[in-house]
């Protein structure tokens, strides 16, 4: 029996290439605003997703009416732009070897055993909460622990003296942070506290601070769905650098150009120099490596 679509699948392949702008009766689709994304979607990062799809449609447009525009001059019969054409050729065809070929190869219990390995890999690091009060004097920072440790709430504290713009308003509060996100005096202050105690003041560049460390605790490894598309990435980029190499070797490959050729040789020898080297080294360390004698075995008791 011959398998047709569900009327839902249908539904699903129509919404994903919907038509949805015609200039002169031609339309403009889903998956080609979704080309323009990938191509502009930085820039307009900070638009609603409203106005983004507004602004990439309108981009779409002019994109359209300036190609029709060179089409009636005949733009597209010149030598320059069927060279042009020919390199976005190529690089189109690459870009789908790596995302379908390369990228698409990829296995995703290949990269969660990369994962696992660098988790075991991972020393736990701690990450700290915390409030803090920052103030123009010693004098001022003194007169403010004063009235912590005597029972006043911190955080108001914080909003009525900080001169923080950033946390005052939140009380203080600065979140969760890991060791070498704040500076080495406060940092060093925080490393020395228990949660709930507060610390003598400090000086940096800032002024003075009171500080109320409200948690310390380990922090928590990324998840693999955290850090999947970067590990496939990498994995991909590995087996383009294998292809790539493996395709040069089988290619014939002569530089022309003097100056590439010149450069290309020197930075070959370079290279070769460097891995050289690096042999030497190894090979090296490899002699230099003493194992430690075998442990003696026990002596035979006396009968």
């Amino acid at each position: 029996m011959l398998a047709l679509p569900t009327p839902a699948a249908v539904a699903q392949e129509a919404a994903v290439d919907a038509v949805v702008v015609t200039i002169d009766g031609k339309p403009i689709t889903q998956s080609q605003l979704k080309l323009a994304e990938e191509e502009i979607g930085s820039e307009l990062n900070s638009l609603p997703e409203n106005d983004k799809r507004r602004a990439l449609a309108e981009y779409l447009i002019d994109n359209t009416l300036f190609a029709n525009a060179a089409l009636a001059e005949k733009l597209d019969e010149t030598a320059e732009f069927k060279n042009y054409m020919a390199y976005l050729n190529q690089r189109a065809l690459r870009e789908q070897y790596f995302e379908k070929s390369l990228k698409g190869a990829v296995d995703e219990e290949e990269a969660k055993k990369i994962y696992f390995s660098r988790l075991k890999q991972m020393r736990p690091e701690e990450e700290f909460s915390a409030r803090h009060i920052l103030v123009n004097s010693e004098d001022k920072a003194k007169e403010i622990r004063a009235k912590v440790v005597g029972g006043e709430d911190f955080a108001k504290l914080a909003k009525e003296n900080s001169i923080d713009p950033v946390s005052k308003e939140d009380g203080g509060d600065l979140g969760y942070f890991g060791v070498g996100q704040m500076l080495p005096e406060f940092e060093n202050a925080i490393l020395k506290l228990k949660a709930g105690d507060i610390s003598e003041p400090i000086k940096t560049a800032y002024g003075w601070h009171v500080i109320k460390l409200e948690d310390r605790r380990k922090k928590a490894p990324p998840t693999f769905e955290q850090v999947r598309d970067n590990i496939i990435n990498s994995l991909a980029i590995h087996k383009a650098q294998e292809k790539s190499s493996d395709l040069r070797n089988k290619a014939k490959i002569e530089y022309v150009d003097p100056e590439i050729k010149k450069t290309v040789e020197e930075h070959n020898k370079k290279r070769e120099e460097a891995l050289a080297a690096a042999r030497k080294q190894a090979e090296e360390a490899k002699k230099n490596d003493v194992s430690p004698p075998p442990a003696a075995a026990p002596a035979e008791e006396k009968k």
